[in-house]
Parts: C-alpha cells; sequence; structure tokens
C-alpha cells in the first residue's frame, strides 16, 4: 500500500509537469489539450463464478496516473487519450488459497473449521487507452464527457490471505495471470465520472483448479474516476 501511494504521487507530479508544458502550448499554437490525471475508486464484482463460491466483504480497487491528450479534430471535441497508471485490486471471498509442496491448493472457506475471510490483492501497472469525446473549450474546464476504450494491465505483484479463528497465512500468488485486459467506459461531467472496467482474461491462470476444474473469473470493477486537469 505505501509502495502504491508513492507511485501514485509521482505520477501526479508528471501529470501537473506535463499539464503545464500543454498550457505553453495552447498559448503558442491556440490549441488545447485536456492532459490530465485520474483518481478511481470501484467496487469488483466478479463473473463465471465456480459453484458455492461467494464474494464477501467490501472487495474494493484503487486506480491512479496520468493521461496524455492527442486532439483529433480543430475544435477538440475528440480525442484519444494515451496514460499510465498504478492500480490496486481486492478480492474478498469465501475461495480459499493454501500453499502446497508443488504450487497451491484452493477450495471452498465454508468447508474450512474457524473461516473468517480470505483475500486476493493484486498490484498492477496500467496502460489506459481511450477515444475520447467532450464537449469542452480552451476556456471552459466543466463539461461533459464520454471515454470509451481499452485497459492493459500487467501484474507487479499478487498475495493470497486466509483468515481463520486459529491462524493467519498470506503469500505470494503466482497463479494470477499477469497480463489483464479489458474494455472500459467511462461517463460523467466535470471531476465526477462512472467507471466500468470488464476483464476480457481470468484472473487466475489454467494452474488454479477447484474440483478438477479452472478458476476461470474475471473482474467486473464498477466505481467512479476522476479526472483533474
Amino acid at each position: 500500500m505505501r509502495l502504491f501511494l508513492f507511485s501514485l504521487s509521482f505520477l501526479c507530479f508528471l501529470a501537473c509537469f506535463s499539464q503545464e508544458n500543454s498550457s505553453k502550448e495552447d498559448s503558442r499554437y491556440q490549441r488545447y489539450f485536456e492532459d490530465q490525471f485520474y483518481l478511481g475508486i470501484t467496487y469488483n464484482f466478479v463473473r463465471n463464478k465456480p459453484v458455492d463460491f461467494k464474494q464477501r466483504n467490501l472487495s474494493y480497487g484503487l486506480m491512479g496516473g496520468i493521461i496524455k491528450d492527442v486532439p483529433l479534430n480543430n475544435s477538440g471535441t475528440k480525442a484519444l487519450g494515451v496514460g499510465l497508471g498504478l492500480a490496486l485490486n481486492t478480492y474478498y471471498s469465501n475461495l480459499t488459497v493454501t500453499e502446497v509442496p508443488n504450487g497451491f491448493s484452493y477450495d471452498i472457506g465454508g468447508f474450512i473449521p474457524g473461516f473468517k475471510r480470505s483475500k486476493v490483492e493484486t498490484h498492477l501497472i496500467e496502460l489506459p487507452l481511450e477515444f475520447r469525446w467532450r464537449n469542452s473549450t480552451p476556456t471552459d474546464y466543466k463539461f461533459w464527457r464520454i471515454y470509451a476504450g481499452m485497459k492493459f494491465g500487467y501484474v507487479i505483484g499478487a498475495r493470497s490471505k486466509l483468515v481463520t479463528s486459529d491462524f493467519r497465512d498470506g503469500f505470494f500468488n503466482t497463479n494470477i495471470n499477469r497480463l489483464q485486459y479489458g474494455p472500459t467506459f467511462n461517463i460523467g461531467y466535470n471531476t465526477f465520472n462512472v467507471h466500468i472496467y470488464y476483464a476480457l482474461t481470468q484472473l487466475f491462470n489454467d494452474e488454479a483448479i477447484l474440483n478438477n476444474e479452472i478458476i476461470g473469473i474475471k473482474p467486473l470493477r464498477v466505481g467512479l474516476v476522476f479526472y483533474i486537469l
């Protein structure tokens, strides 16, 4: 968490520097760029659930980064957005993970005595790509926007945690898919915008097996994203 916050602060600094440079270009070329940094919070649903799988507690996600704006027309109402960011995502459920000599073992926590909670946590570097429509002008910073595109993520760290009435266990889980991607859709006015991410890739790789079947769950994240010039 500390590394995530430090890295996010660094990205915000780069965003401010980028925006300052864009402002200089505006006055010189009479064009404007919606270079922004973004912060977001989501609730993380999962799809393709195994039998008896249930989400528990608050499965949340945090994200932040910078986006470079590339206008596609003279009015600036259409553009491409290319970004770089960081994300932290948690998935609380009754799916338990334990380390065994040849890898990891998966089970449903309801059958473990004293089971309290289980969590999978991922840290990602993200690359959002957006087609952007907005009704902004060089002097109006409050406007409607619809941004749709794809987000690619690379998992740089993943942990599983199990808590029962008798013990706590946490470890790095290498069964998480490193490359994750899916379409995104953002819509809103001014700073506040609804964010939806629909994963096309599975959270776990094919080595994660439950009841002789691959655990094919896929995230669906819904929340708010805040754009700041």
